[in-house]
């Protein structure tokens, strides 16, 4: 079956657990969100009657479900790459579980079920930032960068002192809740550094950095800098930015000093534009050093 699959002609909704199945303890009670790599779902423990978000392995361009609810290669020679890209989730789970921090989503379980993998996670209640800004629901000031992108900063540098690297944080992944609490979501793209060569080109466009786009760019701290400096702008912009590599050599794009003047503290803005640096060497070289030069804001 797998070696004919057409996900053109192929039912929809077997893409997606339905409402009542049952995963392991949990009860699934809706999708919450999916992209291409995974779906997450609102579920409950069997037993307690606790809430959790559980998020299901299921690569949409290699795999697909079949009807008892197993999720299957759709070709021979995808299913290398769904099973190495299995085992990169589970190391995601492994991270999550391993890193405790009051901004980042608190993981309780993993396991194996219908031949993938899945991460529990508490649900935690909020809205992620990139739906705020759609529907212009904040008042961006000051006060509120610093205090969503401090918190922020707070859990990357734990990161960073594990020797990992997020390689994907951008408003769709920052959950924000109430009192300017930031949740950082979805660590699937983390990686070990020092390392030079990729395992994986996660690219977001308008915050991936430039070394994030060639597979023999350096990538270090500096490269979840640029991508926190790229959502801070969104919040200023309304607006995504354009991409690392497009920027270079190019002046359409006006650094917030400019864009913002006289509308946001002139130290903050600096800071975002020497986030956003293109060269990596020109950015903060560490989350330490920007949280200080936050921190000098008063």
């Amino acid at each position: 079956m797998s070696e004919y699959y057409d996900p053109d002609t192929y039912p929809a909704q077997w893409n997606y657990l339905q409402s009542g199945t049952v995963v392991d303890e949990y009860v699934i009670e809706r999708e919450l969100a999916h992209g291409g790599f995974s779906s997450v779902y609102l579920a409950r423990h069997r037993i307690t009657q606790v809430q959790v978000a559980i998020k299901e392995y299921l690569p949409r361009k290699l795999a697909h479900r079949t009807w008892n609810s197993n999720i299957v290669a759709n070709t021979e020679q995808s299913k290398k790459l769904f099973v190495h890209g299995r085992s990169l989730f589970i190391e995601e789970a492994k991270v999550l579980a391993t890193l405790k921090h009051p901004n980042f989503v608190e993981v309780v379980n993993f396991f194996h079920a219908n031949s993938t993998v899945y991460l529990v996670m508490m649900y935690a209640y909020g809205v992620t930032l990139d739906k705020l800004l759609l529907v212009h629901k904040i008042k961006v000031n000051n006060q509120w960068l610093i205090d969503v992108f401090g918190g922020l900063l707070d859990g990357l540098h734990l990161i960073h002192e594990h020797k990992m690297l997020h390689l994907d944080i951008k408003p769709a992944n920052l959950l924000v809740r109430p009192g300017n609490q930031v949740l950082l979501l979805d660590f699937g793209a983390i990686q070990a550094f020092p390392i030079k060569k990729h395992k994986t080109q996660v690219l977001s466009k308008g915050f991936s950095p430039m070394e994030q786009y060639s597979t023999s760019g350096t990538l270090g701290p500096y490269s979840d800098i640029y991508a926190v400096g790229a959502s801070m702008r969104t919040c200023l912009d309304f607006n995504v930015p354009p991409q690392a590599p497009d920027r270079v050599d190019n002046d359409d794009f006006p650094l917030a000093q400019k864009a913002h003047a006289g509308k946001f503290d002139s130290r903050l803005l600096a800071i975002i534009d020497w986030a956003m640096e293109v060269t990596p060497e020109k950015r903060p070289q560490s989350v330490q050093e920007m949280q200080d030069a936050l921190a000098s804001l008063g």
